[in-house]
């Protein structure tokens, strides 16, 4: 492997290694938070971490774009802020009621979903997506289900938000290469911090003595999940192989059980290891299914 190639799967991992962390931050700061307190404080952290970064002049936060791109850029951008504010919403609230290592699993479904969901736009899913579907079914089932065959809330609202983070996927494969990527993050994290903060005063008793509190959990969330990460995964797939980045990023679901296990003293049995095993399984398979046959057609 080449010394870019190494560098980009270094800061793949580490890219992994802080998102699923960061389940261990966001189950942390709602011991003096509530979940859309959270989010709208950190999503806000988020949108100043990024805005270094944006181009063009100092009016660029707010998107000086030509006509022909303003409306793409709003409508679509605020559709995909109101999705990553369902989608973060969903694994915030499920949080109080799972485990991080089991929500990072289930988050990570997302992999799956996205060809699934793929559906909807005529496009059919290869083998290893129905492959990587029942695998991450079976895993489902045993880390999630209960003797009485009922799955658990908490996980239950995890596994609805991993279908919104697919949704989220497309909608930025779609828009991304139709606008600046950096301005669009920006935007979707501005969205989705609003619309948290609104439901915030709306459901919470939101006082800044908590947020003080739960400053270094958010400040994580806010500056490293979001920010640092972000702009990471963007630097590293620029040179990463494909097949490398896949597995790399599935990662990030072993990451928040380790977390889980060394902060939180979580733990899985024996059957929840199995079920997290297939899961993350699933995810690999997912993902490397095609670029393994698109390997062998062109004699590699």
């Amino acid at each position: 492997m080449t010394t870019s190639t190494l560098r980009s799967d270094a800061l793949l991992l580490l890219t992994a290694a802080i998102w699923g962390f960061a389940f261990v931050a966001q189950r942390a700061g709602m011991d003096y938070v509530g979940p859309f307190t959270y989010n709208g404080v950190r999503f806000a952290l988020g949108c100043l971490s990024l805005a270094p970064l944006l181009p063009g002049s100092r009016h660029a936060a707010v998107g000086v774009l030509p006509p022909s791109g303003r409306r793409r850029f709003l409508v679509g951008g605020g559709a995909l802020g109101i999705v990553l504010f369902i989608a973060a919403s969903l694994q915030q609230v499920a949080l109080l009621y799972t485990t991080a290592g089991k929500a990072g699993f289930i988050t990570g479904l997302y992999v799956v979903n996205v060809p699934l969901c793929g559906l909807f736009w005529g496009r059919r899913p290869g083998g290893g997506t129905a492959i990587g579907a029942l695998l991450a079914a079976l895993g489902l089932y045993l880390l999630s289900v209960t003797e009485s065959v009922k799955m658990e809330f908490g996980d239950g609202l995890v596994l609805v938000s991993a279908f919104f983070w697919a949704a989220q996927v497309l909608l930025v494969a779609w828009l991304s290469p139709r606008v600046n990527p950096v301005r669009l993050a920006f935007y979707q994290f501005a969205v989705c911090s609003l619309l948290s903060l609104a439901a915030a005063f709306c459901f919470e008793a939101v006082a800044w003595s908590g947020i003080h509190a739960a400053a270094l959990p958010i400040l994580y969330g806010g500056i490293l999940s979001v920010g640092v990460a972000y702009t990471l995964q963007v630097v590293a797939q620029r040179d990463a192989h494909p097949a490398h980045a896949s597995i790399l990023m599935s990662l990030e679901a072993v990451f928040a059980a380790l977390g889980g296990w060394l902060l939180l003293d979580e733990s899985l049995n024996l059957r929840g290891l199995l079920g997290g095993g297939l899961m993350l399984t699933a995810m690999v398979v997912s993902q490397l299914w095609g670029l393994k046959l698109r390997g062998s057609g062109n004699g590699s």
